[in-house]
Order: C-alpha cells, then structure tokens, then sequence
C-alpha cells in the first residue's frame, strides 16, 4: 500500500510517498481502509523533528522511517482475534495516538487497536468526520480535567481554531458560560458555536475577561497556549488547562489547579462525539482536501497558517 513517511526530519519536502506492506491487524486490532486523514499541527511537528528533540518520541533512526497521521475517518476492512464490537465493513472514526510508529493515517490503510476506533457519524461524510478525532477528544479531555459545573464561566483561547471551536461548543453543551479569544472578525463564528461572551484579539486578555467576569473565570481552557495571559484571566482557586504546553505550562499562581492535556485514544469518547456530531451540536470544519500524493503542499499550507478549519487528505 502507499504510506507517507518521514526518513529525516525537515520541512514539509521530508514527507516522503512510497509503497510499504500493508499491516496485519494483531489482537485487539482493526485494520482501516482510509477514506480521509485530518493534517494537524503535532504531524508538522513529528516531522520536523521538534517532538524528537523534545523527548517526547524517541530519535529520528531508531527505526528506519516514523508514520505522519493521526485521525482517520473509514472503513474496516479486517479485523484481528478479540475484536467483538467492531466487524469487516463498518464505518468508523479513529485515533493513533502513539508518535513512533512506521506507519500512520496518511495511508491507504491503518491499524489500530479496536478501543482506539469509534462508528462514524451518520449524517457526516468522512473528510469532515476525520476532523473529530483529535481535536474533538482534545477539547472533550481538557473539559474533564477542568470539571466545572453547569452554570460555570469559562475562557477559550484560540476560540475559532480547530480545537477552540470544538471545545466552545462542547462547554456550551455542558451548560457552560463561555467567553471565547480569538479574531475580533471570528466573533459572529465563535458566537454561533455557543460563546456567550467574546474577547477580541489585542486587548489584554485577563483585564478584558475580568471586564466580562468579575473577579475572574472559573475556568480557561487555553488551546492558543497563551500560557500566564489566559491564567491571569481565570479567578483565585480556580482551574486551567494548557493543550500540550509542555515546559510552557504555567505555574499554579492564585491557588489555581493547572492541568496540562496530553491525548489519549478513547473509543467510548468517541462514540460520544459521532452522537454529537449527528446531532447538530458538533460542527467539523474543512479548510480544504487534498490528494495523499500532495501530503508536502498541505503541510506548507499548514505552515502558513491563516486556515479556518482542517486541512483533509484523501487516498
């Protein structure tokens, strides 16, 4: 089958296409045939090699290629001893959420453990359902970390990006206030995800919210990793979560309990969310699709920046 691969880190020209074996699924494994693959920022930042020097998946040569992909929207076309829930032909979204593997979702075909793998979305084609996985379960783990009550004010930076959006509307879901960051032209978007509060791009962030909110939010969910600037935001004793900061992940200043997300596959999340998503309360967004064959020009689009929604390749 085709695979995008990475042999030696660098830019977007670094992806690599070429024929590969097509994998066999183990126990407690499906194998997808893809339909669609979401690019997301942490592919970039596999394949440059900034996750490498950042300790968190092992050295570029320590097995001779790494795989590009997380999401992956398709169907199952085999299945591995142990898998019950899941049969050969169902529709179905999933995540690989391991970094050093030869192959990923920018593929003809994946395989991943079956609790990774949730049915798809009915009413949703899958380019856009490949936009679900990560940065839905993103947003879904972040807000279980936070754990505010129904009634509770929340911020959300990066409001209109990929994650922002799909947590604003998830909080709103939960009967959360939220005052959505993000481009003063991206109001009327955030604000129609459910944001009830808005904060344009510019101001101080935590003056403004504290506008908004005296005394500050009960929470914030920072996906624009704004870092101090969205704490400050968040009231004295109250709780923050930082997408993927790492070593930017602030302090606990206030009294504050500060989470720092890390993904993790989840199957039974994922159900929720198709629901969700057939039930008009989860809204994907695709910036554009492309060819797999065209894996380079996504990324260089991804670098630029300025895309509302994902980009999606297809087989």
């Amino acid at each position: 089958m085709r695979a995008i691969i990475v042999r030696t880190p660098g830019g977007p020209d670094a992806l690599e296409l070429t024929d590969v074996p097509e994998p066999v699924p183990g126990p407690g494994q499906v194998r997808i045939r893809v339909a669609a693959a979401a690019v997301n920022p942490v592919d970039a930042a596999t394949r440059s090699g900034v996750l490498a020097d950042a300790g968190l998946m092992p050295p570029f040569g320590s097995r001779p290629s790494v795989g590009i992909g997380w999401d992956v929207a398709g169907t199952v076309e085999a299945v591995g001893p142990g898998v019950a829930r899941i049969a050969a032909g169902d529709e179905v979204i999933g995540l690989k959420d391991r970094l050093d593997l030869p192959t990923g979702a920018y593929a003809d075909a994946i395989v991943l453990d079956a609790d990774a793998v949730a049915p798809a979305p009915r009413s949703v084609p899958a380019v856009e359902a490949a936009t679900i996985p990560l940065n839905a379960l993103t947003a879904l783990q972040a807000l279980d970390l936070l754990d505010l009550p129904a009634g509770g004010t929340l911020l959300v930076t990066g409001a209109a990006g990929a994650v922002g959006g799909y947590a604003v509307e998830l909080a709103a879901h939960r009967g959360l206030r939220v005052v959505a960051a993000a481009s003063a032209s991206d109001e009327a978007l955030v604000r129609g995800f459910g944001a009830e509060m808005f904060v344009p791009r510019g101001e101080h962030l935590g003056d403004a919210v504290r506008a908004l909110v005296p005394g500050g939010v009960d929470g914030a969910l920072d996906a624009a990793l704004l870092s101090v600037a969205a704490l400050d935001a968040v009231r004295n004793g109250g709780a923050f979560a930082a997408v993927n900061a790492g070593p930017a992940t602030p302090l606990p200043l206030r009294g504050t309990t500060v989470h720092n997300v890390w993904i993790r596959a989840n199957g039974a999340q994922l159900t929720h969310l198709a629901a969700l998503a057939d039930q008009g309360r989860l809204t994907p967004r695709v910036a554009d699709v492309l060819p797999l064959s065209e894996a380079s020009k996504a990324h260089e689009r991804l670098q630029a920046g300025a895309l509302r929604g994902r980009l999606v390749l297809t087989p």
